[in-house]
């Protein structure tokens, strides 16, 4: 069982480059991918994306890789030597035509920065990819001991709660048994025909609010109960499990007050959805 919400990060140094990669997760209903990352890896961003969704099912994923060059690994410095071609050759006829004296040399370069270009350092591709994954991979790693060391705490919060159901659970089991013998000697009542014991007895159930009987609802209960408490300690991805459980759970209650409102079953039941919103306060962060 794995929370939602996490943060991890690594770093990695190549021939060219030191990458550094952010990644925090949040709540979220769906995976929900906000990637940042440098022109420089556009191309990858598909093969980020599809190792985020190989390693995350659920949440809202903020990711955030960085490129820094390293000393001498920059922008590099460019001749356009055909430029400076043209100038010599011009000047040298210039010098000819004119009489002009002097030699045309070095020195001319410093007067004329429009020979030079700073240009960008050429990528190595597959160097570089295979350093962003593995850094990639660095970070989501630390990213998921994250989420492992929150889920350990939910579920022991979760675990405490399933077990106060079960409890609740058990006892609706008890007033069970007690309105299905009640029902029972009401039917024997009639079948006996007596009208003044019949008449007796159907007033003493209407004081108690006695609509139907509830075994049914309470053996579904403690079977949606029993399956949530197994599902929290299965390995991999509970939360949209959980929720769907709890909503089981939830309309079994309500049937269940609706058929014996009477007090000993209505302050099970409100115990019983009590502990049911508990639990789904801590699945909404369950991956």
């Amino acid at each position: 069982m794995k929370s939602m919400t996490g943060y991890g990060e690594a770093a990695a140094q190549g021939t060219q480059a030191k990458i550094a990669v952010q990644v925090r997760t949040l709540n979220h209903r769906h995976l929900d991918i906000q990637l940042r990352a440098p022109r420089e890896y556009l191309s990858l961003e598909e093969e980020i994306r599809k190792t985020i969704r190989e390693r995350i099912s659920r949440g809202r994923v903020e990711m955030f890789i960085t490129r820094a060059l390293l000393r001498g690994q920059g922008r590099k410095l460019e001749l356009d030597e055909g430029l400076l071609r043209q100038y010599f050759i011009s000047l040298r006829r210039a010098k000819r035509k004119f009489g002009l004296k002097g030699e045309v040399d070095i020195s001319l370069c410093s007067n004329l920065p429009e020979l030079f270009q700073l240009g960008e350092a050429e990528v190595k591709e597959e160097d570089e990819r295979r350093l962003v994954l593995r850094t990639l991979d660095l970070a989501l790693r630390n990213l998921e001991r994250s989420r492992e060391r929150e889920g350990r705490h939910l579920k022991k919060d979760v675990r405490l709660q399933v077990r106060e159901l079960r409890k609740m659970s058990g006892r609706l089991c008890g007033e069970a048994e007690k309105i299905s013998a009640r029902l029972k000697d009401l039917l024997s009542v009639k079948a006996a025909g007596n009208a003044l014991e019949e008449q007796r007895e159907t007033s003493e159930a209407s004081s108690l609010n006695f609509k139907g009987d509830i075994h049914e609802e309470v053996v579904r209960l403690k079977t949606h109960v029993g399956e949530l408490a197994r599902l929290i300690d299965e390995p991999g991805p509970a939360g949209k499990k959980v929720d769907f459980l709890l909503q089981e759970i939830q309309r079994e209650l309500n049937t269940i007050s609706s058929k014996a409102p009477h007090l000993s079953v209505v302050q099970l039941v409100l115990m019983g959805k009590e502990k049911v919103e508990k639990i789904r306060e801590q699945a909404q962060n369950l991956e």
